[in-house]
């Protein structure tokens, strides 16, 4: 496991002028890094357990499309709060894109968008396809939302699409890139903040049988990296590395409380982004959990 060879690096990775900036040095320091790599390795470096999730969303999208450039980008699916088909007005027309979209991660510094769009004819069922656009291009433009309490140092953005031109991802959009995309974050979310904490822990001396419990949880992370983000597997799997992990939070407040105030005020912000998503999760374990006879 080269990444767990490199856990103990203690470099930290300052915030640079830009949020680019600073992953692009991370990116650079990294070298030829897996999206697991990136993930963890990038993720114990950071500042903020904001930056951590950064790198984890980061290494699902290059889980996604393996060819992404090195530059920050950002999935665009969700439409008025849903990601659900029928809900989003997005078009593709040939190769040109019109609409919008709500949330776009890295807000103004995401230089490469993977934007989800309609594309069924009249009176077909909802179909999607996955393009891709770049900021700054005819007919793409980004607008800042307002800071967030939660990871304030990570942007978000909305996004505006008029007859943009784009390059087409090949699979259907929803199977193959929104839908397994879900889990992907999910997973290499949570792998990016347990390193952090990992990283806290090592810089503080925590208790040992915490910090090995944490090497553990980080190496079943590993193991959900190597299934297929839409298994019945992947989803038992982490379903029950988020219950590992829930079960770790109490020792994991208690370690922070002892420490110096700024780690703690660090996690106590931004600690909810593992929640967000929690109720589809628990929906997607429920399934897997019938699905594999265990109901």
């Amino acid at each position: 496991m080269a990444w767990l060879q490199r856990l103990n690096d203690p470099l930290r990775q300052p915030l640079a002028a830009t949020l680019g900036e600073t992953y692009s040095a991370v990116f650079e320091r990294l070298g030829t890094a897996a999206p697991f790599e990136l993930a963890v390795l990038g993720g114990r470096a950071m500042a903020t357990p904001g930056l951590a999730f950064l790198l984890g969303y980061q290494a699902a999208l290059r889980v996604l499309w393996p060819s992404a450039p090195a530059s920050l980008g950002a999935l665009c699916a969700t439409e008025r709060r849903s990601v659900r088909p029928a809900d989003m007005r997005t078009r593709l027309e040939g190769l040109r894109l019109s609409g919008s979209k709500d949330f776009v991660t890295a807000g103004l510094e995401a230089e490469w968008l993977l934007v989800a769009a309609r594309h069924e004819g009249q009176d077909e069922a909802p179909s999607l396809q996955l393009a891709v656009v770049y900021p700054g291009e005819p007919g793409v433009t980004l607008e800042a939302l307002p800071t967030l309490p939660l990871m304030p140092e990570v942007g978000h953005g909305r996004l505006i699409l008029e007859g943009a031109a784009c390059e087409l991802l090949a699979g259907d959009g929803w199977d193959a890139y929104v839908k397994p995309f879900r889990s992907l974050e999910d997973l290499y979310v949570l792998s990016a903040l347990v390193a952090w904490l990992y990283g806290v822990a090592q810089e503080c001396a925590w208790p040992q049988d915490l910090r090995l419990r944490l090497l553990a949880l980080l190496a079943g992370c590993a193991e959900g990296s190597r299934q297929c983000p839409e298994g019945v597997a992947c989803h038992l799997l982490l379903g029950g590395l988020f219950a590992q992990f829930q079960g770790l939070r109490g020792e994991i407040d208690k370690a922070l409380a002892s420490g110096p105030e700024q780690w703690l005020q660090l996690w106590q912000r931004d600690q909810s982004v593992l929640a967000l998503a929690a109720a589809a999760r628990d929906k997607r374990l429920a399934k897997a959990w019938a699905a594999a006879g265990l109901s």
